[in-house]
């Protein structure tokens, strides 16, 4: 986690800071990680993955990849997950469904 935030944070632009959306898994919350001073991280309330799109596109990854299939080995699993997922970043229009939230506009 130390690294992604690292690098997230390689990528705010100079003088602005960025806000971080993450639930409460463990390695997001532990006090081990040290937080950039351009990032704020917002932990999401427990249980509540209705607002946290990624979710939504983990289920949307199995439902439409990579559920019902048996791997043969970890290499296998790895490679569909990534084929899975550049499928996915092809389809714009349908990361925008899968993430959009209707009481979100209202």
């Amino acid at each position: 986690m130390q690294l992604h935030l690292d690098e997230i944070s390689k990528y705010v632009a100079r003088k602005a800071h960025a806000v971080v959306l993450m639930d409460r898994a463990g390695w997001h919350s532990t006090r081990k990680l040290i937080v950039p001073k351009n990032l704020t991280i917002i932990l999401l309330p427990s249980k509540s993955p209705e607002l946290n799109p990624v979710e939504n596109v983990w289920q949307y990854l199995r439902s439409n990849h990579l559920s019902n299939r048996v791997f043969k080995d970890y290499t296998a699993i790895v490679d569909a997950a990534c084929e899975a997922w550049n499928a996915l970043i092809d389809k714009p229009n349908v990361i925008k469904s899968i993430g959009m939230r209707d009481w979100a506009h209202v």
